[in-house]
């Protein structure tokens, strides 16, 4: 017992000091003219308990409010999904850039209330496919091999309660919310 103990451990070990961060490929062209924050389409009412349910709803939705990035702090019960103008059954399908100044490994985390899936640069970066509180989907190495634009891509939900959708990168070794102004989307 002690061994199969000792050897999970090792293995362990061993995956975390393998993984190799998620290359992010750079959007060609490069956006020009970007307006401040991302773009978003809503469906409401959507009350889904999964990324599934999400998607098929929005294949009706409805353009919104720009996003003016990821720092969406988690809210009361009574206040509005994002800039849906709802407070329940919110799903979202978020994209627009997020502007790297330096090449670099960057790490990355976001905070979801309910689910999300969203990806960076063609690269998944975070998954939470559930129900949850304002729950971090967990810290994902990333590559940027050049500064620049790179693509985001997220499918959001929020079912009922409170909602929250934040993003977080490393900052000179510490994580800090990303800020509103490295978002930018086109019409």
């Amino acid at each position: 017992m002690k061994l199969l103990i000792t050897t999970a451990i090792i293995g362990l070990a061993s995956t975390s000091v393998l993984a190799e961060p998620l290359t992010l490929t750079l959007a060609d062209p490069q956006p020009e003219g970007l307006q401040a924050g991302l773009s978003v389409a809503y469906a409401t009412g959507a009350g889904g308990r999964d990324l599934d349910a999400a998607r098929s709803k929005l294949t009706k939705a409805k353009p919104g409010a720009p996003l003016r990035g990821l720092s969406y702090l988690d809210t009361d019960p009574e206040e509005t999904v994002l800039t849906s103008g709802e407070t329940t059954k919110v799903a979202a399908d978020i994209s627009g850039y997020v502007h790297f100044e330096e090449a670099g490994i960057y790490t990355v985390d976001f905070f979801s209330n309910d689910g999300l899936d969203a990806k960076i640069g063609g690269q998944q970066v975070a998954l939470a496919d559930e129900v949850r509180g304002c729950e971090r989907t967990g810290e994902v190495e990333v590559e940027v091999p050049s500064a620049g634009w790179y693509a985001v891509e997220a499918t959001y939900f929020q079912r009922k309660g409170s909602a929250c959708l934040m993003m977080d990168w490393d900052v000179s070794g510490k994580m800090r919310p990303v800020p509103d102004d490295a978002f930018g989307f086109t019409n």
